[in-house]
């Protein structure tokens, strides 16, 4: 287990091992958060895709989520509101960094227990996604934080805005 696991007071095994890289995967998502080109919240790559501070807003929304998962039994997405958009690096940064604390607040008090109950996401009737919240605290949110940590990267990159390194060099920075 990481000094940073052991540190924080994490209750349960399970907690600390999703802790460990956890604690990678959110330093990692924060340098490229960090790199959010300003004035550029609208750019999109493709009609299709969502336009870039879209996404930078998602990033820096899914630990948010993780806290939901663990804190609540589902949720109903019907009738949310509208995604934010921050516009700024700083408005990002500050988003994320709520919501990593949330994370950290709510995986504390998990236990084995906790992280073996179901939770489940709606829309209305129909059911989204069910899981336990553990398998769930991977799937959505850090694969899901990873995924579009990735299209950033892509985002970025057509930008000609410095990609960070992340799991080894970039073709701007060295590991």
């Amino acid at each position: 287990m990481s000094p940073r696991a052991q540190s924080a007071g994490r209750g349960t095994a399970d907690a600390a091992v999703l802790y460990e890289d956890l604690d990678r995967e959110i330093d990692s998502t924060r340098r490229v958060l960090e790199r959010f080109p300003e004035g550029q919240g609208d750019w999109r790559p493709h009609e299709k895709s969502r336009p870039l501070g879209e996404l930078g807003g998602h990033v820096a929304a899914i630990p948010g989520l993780g806290a939901m998962i663990l804190e609540t039994d589902e949720v109903d997405r019907s009738g949310r509101p509208a995604p934010s958009s921050p516009g700024t690096a700083a408005e990002l940064l500050a988003l994320f960094d709520a919501n990593v604390a949330k994370l950290r607040a709510a995986l504390a008090k998990a236990d084995a227990a906790a992280l073996a109950r179901t939770w489940r996401m709606r829309m209305g009737e129909r059911v989204l996604v069910q899981d336990t919240k553990r398998v769930l605290l991977r799937i959505m949110v850090l694969s899901h934080m990873v995924h579009h940590r990735a299209q950033l990267g892509v985002y970025y990159r057509l930008l000609n805005v410095p990609v960070p390194s992340v799991y080894g060099p970039t073709a701007d920075e060295a590991a």
